[in-house]
């Protein structure tokens, strides 16, 4: 293995351009920029030369389901309760935790691939998908995923489990690996459990990760149970804080967005699976974005995307947003890019998400030469509406170097051992059936 993948090492990006400058990059032994400029002069073990290639914030997905890349296309085309019901559900039911490794590694592979450098995981077996993000180098907000589906007993197995991965989280002292609290939705979660949550990250000053007025039949059920809309049930239970990510946010109207932003909660807009699902409208960008809400990127998971590429998704959220709300200015590239990079960043506590002296070194080169980015009239244009991942050419997380030419140490392995997995969860869920 090429010596630039062993760990932290100083590191000289030569003939980069950042917002369009040619410059130098200095990245130090301790994973931060240590300086930039033209011609930078400074020793470093290792000189990567640039070529021109576009320097990029690594992006950030803020919703995923990391280990259902092993139910990617396992079900497709169908109506979301009975996909859910009929597929998803009773296939879950079969995970072990060497499951959700693999497929966390498998995931984590597509991420590196496609120039995400840290995402927001909620799942099952999440000590696993721990494991699996430590060896691949990326950064992870994980929590598991809390149903009590109402139930008291329920309900203390769920806190059970929640504190047993937050403690496990923490004792792993990995700064690149970080705990939050993940319940599910208000369809899924009594109040006193949100109740509780709301509490216990308030208590571990860890983040909370939610699923928000995803379908027109969530909020309509809230209101005929409870008569209260999702969102005033969670903002009464604790749940809307600045430390709170709520992904989907399609069913929102103007006083929730305005709510939204007050208590400084980050949406997670996830356009592909949104649409896929036919979840019947597109999330009311443009009231988010005038009443200061923070706005991210999210894929959701491969079972329903099919895939983790945001560069893909930064053109169907804009194209989406445009469509959907009758007008061409809505949700520009520039706008995109940054959802997909700074904003996703700050919602999930990792710096800025820009690349500047004494910033953590997270960042991608871009392929400048590709033919997505012929001509370049607007790079920004280029990478939103032109460009896919396969475009990255290197990944950089903390310093370290994830993928150099699109070269990741342990693919064949992963994509070996992943597929092995998929296989025989289908196979144990077959047989149960039968």
């Amino acid at each position: 293995m090429d010596d630039i993948y062993k760990g932290k090492r100083s590191l000289l990006l030569k003939g980069v351009r950042v917002d369009g400058t040619l410059s130098d990059i200095l990245i130090d032994d301790q994973g931060t920029i240590a300086g930039m400029g033209k011609g930078l002069a400074g020793e470093a073990e290792f000189v990567l030369e640039g070529n021109g290639a576009f320097a990029l914030p690594g992006l950030v997905n803020t919703h995923t389901h990391a280990a259902m890349t092993l139910l990617r296309g396992y079900a497709d085309d169908m109506p979301l309760q009975e996909w859910l019901s009929q597929k998803i559900w009773p296939l879950e039911a079969h995970l072990t935790g060497e499951d959700v490794f693999w497929g966390t590694k498998l995931a984590c592979l597509e991420m590196i691939r496609s120039g995400t450098v840290a995402f927001n995981d909620m799942y099952f077996f999440m000590q696993d998908a721990a494991r699996a993000v430590d060896e691949m180098g990326l950064r992870a907000v994980l929590s598991y995923g809390f149903i009590d589906l109402f139930s008291e007993e329920k309900r203390e197995q769920e806190i059970k489990a929640t504190e047993t991965l937050v403690t496990a989280l923490k004792s792993m002292r990995n700064p690149r690996i970080r705990p939050a609290v993940g319940p599910h939705a208000v369809y899924t979660v009594s109040p006193e459990g949100l109740s509780w949550i709301a509490g216990y990250a308030k208590k571990e000053e860890i983040g909370i990760h939610i699923h928000l007025s995803e379908t027109e039949k969530e909020v309509n059920d809230a209101v005929s149970q409870w008569k209260k809309r999702p969102v005033k049930i969670l903002d009464e239970c604790g749940i809307l804080t600045p430390r709170t990510v709520a992904a989907h946010c399609c069913w929102l109207d103007r006083d929730e967005c305005r709510l939204l932003a007050r208590r400084g909660v980050h949406v997670s807009h996830n356009p592909a699976s949104n649409m896929k699902l036919a979840t019947g409208r597109a999330m009311p960008y443009h009231w988010l974005r005038e009443e200061g809400a923070s706005v991210t990127l999210g894929t959701d998971g491969c079972a329903s995307n099919n895939n983790l590429d945001l560069f893909e998704e930064m053109k169907v959220a804009a194209l989406l947003q445009k469509f959907a709300w009758n007008s061409p200015t809505v949700l520009p590239a520039g706008e995109a890019l940054a959802m997909a990079t700074s904003a996703g960043a700050k919602a999930l506590g990792f710096g800025r998400g820009v690349i500047a002296p004494g910033e953590p070194a997270h960042l991608v080169l871009v392929d400048s030469r590709a033919v997505c980015n012929i001509p370049l009239h607007h790079i920004s244009s280029n990478l939103v509406y032109s460009c896919s991942g396969s475009a990255v050419k290197t990944t950089i997380c903390q310093g370290k170097v994830l993928m150099k030419d699109r070269v990741v140490p342990g693919k064949d392995e992963i994509i070996r051992e992943a597929s092995r997995a998929a296989a025989a969860l289908v196979k144990r869920a077959t047989d149960n059936a039968g």
